[in-house]
Parts: structure tokens; C-alpha cells; sequence
């Protein structure tokens, strides 16, 4: 397709009958689909077919749901744009010019464009709601251990969640509602709010709902997106919600802790691709060191090599203490400081994004800034949290997100606030 979301265009039916029945997902490409292509956008993995199903590939087959293939990634999750993947970037379907966000930019995409009914992304940092935002859908980051993360091909564990992508609260609700609940493959999940009833939730009624706004999450924003941002909160006040200001210091700190932590569990996971089982390596020529080298340098691209190099060396002799412990420690106090705001307030807002879509190009020739976009995304999964982006309106034509974090297992919550945002 022109917006090159897929990777691999299919067609796996679904049960006969069930909730999911006559509607088709995307899948993003690093969720194992049994006999199908599971690329993670990597020339390393061009060619691997799981053996297995993930738990949410098979929950949402017996739901009804038809799968209609596996959407273009950011390599191995490593990006917001999109652009880094080794089958060429995608285009953002509202203006394809520019990026649809990542790393799960296919996924959105293909809803945005009207290609899936509904999609799987998974979210890292950010990687559902920031193309979520920046293609006008709607993108939720569950509570870790909501989901089942078997057969997900994680870089970074203790960070990432499989969550939906939809044209609606209700869409992502109902998707969520299929997916979430503990699996005997995952021991990370849990039974709190496997009962829920997520898509029941989305009434989008907020009278004396209580939202708190950190200052720290509207700082250094594009004035376009604070102002439509600034728009739905006053339309949540119109409805008969509060809005409060709160301090999240800690946040000040998460791109950092985040992108140290993140980085230094790619250089673990990713240390199995080695040529050996997957990849192009020509074989061994004497000298396994430089079999491994010449298998990685071939089959990973820019931005996972400067991902894994920097986690590296964030994890070696001298170092760990300056970089990892420390990430570790403002990890646990974006934790504290959600923690004790949440003791006052139902939900936290801010602009999902801080700028509207970039140019194709543009973050590729300043990685840093990428890194930066991610300043409002990333405490959620530092804190794992719960997190969803809904539409707020666009600027200059460009769709403006807005995020809703809640307590752990608060879904319900921020659904029912989203759906008043959506309203």
C-alpha cells in the first residue's frame, strides 16, 4: 500500500462467531504470528517465522477477529517515526509527508487510513500513543501485567505492553477487553482488572472527576499543541470535571531514565541475534568474535546500533553505578511522585506529544530531538502506568493528541475521561 504500514499483507481468519467477529487488526510486526513473517522491521529477522501464536494473536482469533497482516515498525521498537525500519518508513496517512509516529507507526496508520478496523502496537515508551497522536486514532498503553507479553519480542522488558490502536475509546476498549488478563506463559501478569468491562466504561461521564495538570508535561511544548490541549481541558470542565495543578519534579528526568534503562535492556535482549539462529551472517570463518560481528553489523541497522552501544557500555565496569543505578533510582521516583498525586487526583493530562508531526527526515538527522519527543510518554512506562491518547482537535490541519495516565489497574478510569475528551 502507498503508506507502506504492512510489511506482510494476509489473511488469518478468526473464530466463527465472537465479539471480534467481522472486524479486522493489524498487527504490528513484532508480535508473533505462527507461520507468518515477524519481522521487528529488521533485515536481522527478515525471514523468521514463529512457531507459535502470541497469547493476544490467539485471544483475539477466538474472539472473531480477522487478521489482515503484520504493520511496518520502527526496527525492534527503536524510534518514534517510523522511518527506522529496514522495509522503509511509513507515511502518515493525514499528511504523507510527514511520519505517523512510532514505533508502532504501521499500526496506527493502517487505522487512520481506514486498512484495519482496529490494531495491536506495542508501547515502550510511547510507542502506541505517539502515533496514535500523530495519526488522529486513539492508542492505549495498559497497566504492565494487564496484558499477556508471551510472544511479544521485547527489547525492553520491564517497559513494554502489547496495547489497541482504534478510531474510538470504545474500539480500544473493546479490543483491550480481549487481550487483557493473566496468561500461565507470562508470569509478569496479574488477575487485577482481568473482569473489568473496559468498553462498558467508555460513557465519557466525568461530573466530579478530579484531573490533575503538571506544569512539567506543558513546558517547552509547540504553543499549537498546549492551545488544543488547553481547549479540551476546558471542554472536560464544561462537562463537570475539575482540573488542578500538580507537580511531577521527576518527570524533569524520565527521558534520561528511561532511554538508560531501555538501552541497557536492548543490550542484553538483543544479544541473541548473533547470526547464529537468525540473520545473514555468511558462517563461521575461523574466528567467532568476528562472525558475530559481521552477523550484527549486517543485520542491524543505525539506530539499534547506537541503542545497543550505549546500553552497553551504561552497563560496563565503572559505569553502572553513574548511569544504570541512577536510572534506576529517578525511575523509582517518577513511581513516588504518580503514587502520592494520585492520593488527590483521578487522572493526570497532558499533550500525548509536544510537537506536531515532523517532516520524513527530519528526526533522523537529530536522533537526540527524537528522544526528546518522548518527554510526556515515557514516565507512564517507567511507572506502569496505565496511559491513553485520544484525538484533541488539530493544528494547522496536523492531529493534536491529548494523554490521560491513571493509577495501576485504572483503565476504566482514563477510558471514561478519554471518552469525554472524544465527545
Amino acid at each position: 500500500m502507498s503508506l507502506n504500514a504492512f510489511i506482510t499483507e494476509t489473511t488469518i481468519q478468526g473464530a466463527a462467531d465472537g465479539p471480534l467477529d467481522g472486524t479486522t487488526v493489524a498487527v504490528k510486526d513484532n508480535i508473533s504470528t505462527k507461520g507468518v513473517p515477524t519481522t521487528c522491521g529488521s533485515k536481522m529477522l527478515a525471514d523468521y517465522e514463529p512457531p507459535y501464536n502470541a497469547t493476544v494473536v490467539e485471544d483475539l482469533l477466538a474472539a472473531g477477529g480477522t487478521i489482515v497482516g503484520k504493520t511496518n515498525m520502527d526496527e525492534f521498537g527503536m524510534g518514534t517515526t517510523t522511518e527506522t525500519s529496514y522495509f522503509g518508513p511509513t507515511k502518515n496517512p493525514v499528511d504523507e509527508t510527514r511520519v505517523p509516529g512510532g514505533s508502532s507507526g504501521g499500526s496506527a496508520a493502517a487505522v487512520a487510513n481506514g486498512d484495519a478496523d482496529l490494531a495491536l502496537g506495542s508501547d515502550t515508551g510511547g510507542s502506541v500513543r505517539a502515533p496514535a497522536a500523530y495519526c488522529g486514532v486513539v492508542g492505549l498503553k495498559p497497566t504492565y501485567g494487564l496484558v499477556s507479553r508471551y510472544g511479544l519480542v521485547a527489547y525492553a522488558n520491564s517497559l513494554e505492553q502489547i496495547g489497541p490502536i482504534a478510531p474510538t475509546v470504545e474500539g480500544a476498549a473493546e479490543l483491550l477487553d480481549v487481550i487483557a488478563g493473566p496468561d500461565e506463559h507470562d508470569g509478569t501478569t496479574r488477575d487485577a482488572g482481568a473482569d473489568a468491562d473496559y468498553a462498558g466504561a467508555a460513557t465519557g461521564d466525568v461530573d466530579g472527576l478530579t484531573i490533575g495538570v503538571p506544569q512539567e508535561l506543558t513546558d517547552g511544548a509547540d504553543d499549537r499543541v498546549v492551545e488544543r490541549f488547553e481547549a479540551a481541558l476546558a471542554d472536560l470542565r464544561a462537562q463537570g470535571a475539575t482540573t488542578v495543578d500538580v507537580a511531577l519534579p521527576s518527570c524533569e528526568y524520565a527521558v534520561a531514565a528511561y532511554y538508560v534503562i531501555a538501552m541497557s535492556e536492548a543490550s542484553s535482549n538483543l544479544a541473541r541475534f548473533d547470526g547464529v539462529r537468525y540473520g545473514t551472517g555468511g558462517g563461521f570463518d575461523g574466528n567467532w568474535n568476528e562472525t558475530f560481528a559481521d552477523a550484527r553489523a549486517d543485520g542491524f541497522g543505525d539506530e539499534v546500533t547506537r541503542r545497543i552501544l550505549l546500553g552497553t557500555y551504561a552497563l560496563s565496569a565503572g559505569y553502572h553505578d553513574k548511569y544504570y543505578k541512577q536510572a534506576q533510582e529517578a525511575r523509582a521516583w517518577v513511581k513516588q511522585d504518580f503514587d502520592e498525586t494520585f492520593d488527590d487526583v483521578d487522572v493526570v493530562a497532558s499533550p500525548t506529544m509536544p510537537v506536531l508531526p515532523p517532516k520524513l527526515g527530519e528526526s533522523l538527522d537529530d536522533p537526540v530531538q527524537m528522544y526528546l519527543a518522548d518527554a510526556n510518554t515515557t514516565p507512564a512506562n517507567l511507572a506502569n502506568l496505565p496511559a491513553i491518547s485520544v484525538p484533541a482537535g488539530d493544528a494547522d490541519g496536523l492531529p493534536v493528541g491529548v494523554q490521560l495516565v491513571g493509577p495501576k489497574f485504572g483503565e476504566e478510569t482514563i477510558i471514561n475521561a478519554a471518552a469525554a475528551v472524544e465527545q
